[in-house]
């Protein structure tokens, strides 16, 4: 997590959680993050089970260039990632995982920019399960905004601890992904020693996550 935007949307839900696997959807206070809600987004399940927006911010929509709200999450991206994203969503939704995405943003006119992703999940009950997340553009240049982009790539995937690992969430570097996707079964069956990780084809797992 390199991104100040997405540090600061951590430590307000990891503050808001309080050793809990995630803290209610009803204790999220727009006010409290102000700052970040242009970049913000929520996600829900439809009745497939696939991950949509429910609310998107005003820049993030800029930045793609339409409303978000109904759209499904994987259809930002390529078309081979998309069934990572999936799982990657589900993760969050059932397993209460905190995931980072950093990926290049591909513009309507082919241009490029590198971006992060957080994923934080949010107990909304059995039902209605949810989760927030931020889009942090690592550089801002003069055609974001204007240029939409239209797909993304993704360059790294990790999937964080949260009790153990945010001292070092800023520093710990990603590992780059082929294109080979894992399983969602393969991310819960990993053993992970405090402190450190463990490759699973090309996710790093740092004692994830947790039924919830």
């Amino acid at each position: 997590m390199r991104q100040d935007g997405s540090i600061e949307l951590f430590h307000y839900w990891n503050a808001l959680r309080s050793g809990r696997p995630a803290p209610k959807r009803t204790e999220i206070e727009p006010s409290d993050i102000r700052s970040l809600l242009a970049d913000t987004f929520i996600l829900e399940k439809d009745t497939r089970g696939e991950a949509i927006f429910r609310l998107a911010g005003t820049r993030l929509c800029a930045i793609y260039g339409r409303e978000l709200k109904g759209f499904a999450f994987s259809s930002l991206w390529k078309e081979k990632d998309q069934r990572l994203i999936a799982r990657l969503a589900f993760s969050a939704f059932n397993m209460k995982s905190v995931v980072v995405i950093t990926f290049s943003g591909v513009s309507r006119g082919r241009r490029t920019n590198p971006f992060e992703l957080l994923l934080l999940p949010l107990d909304g009950g059995s039902e209605s399960p949810r989760c927030m997340g931020i889009i942090s553009a690592a550089a801002r240049p003069f055609w974001l905004g204007a240029d939409p982009v239209r797909e993304a790539q993704i360059e790294a995937v990790r999937v964080v601890d949260p009790d153990r690992e945010p001292v070092f969430l800023r520093n710990r570097s990603p590992i780059s992904v082929p294109g080979l996707v894992p399983s969602v079964s393969s991310l819960r069956q990993s053993g992970i020693a405090p402190g450190s990780g463990r490759r699973i084809r090309h996710l790093v797992v740092l004692d994830g996550g947790r039924e919830g």
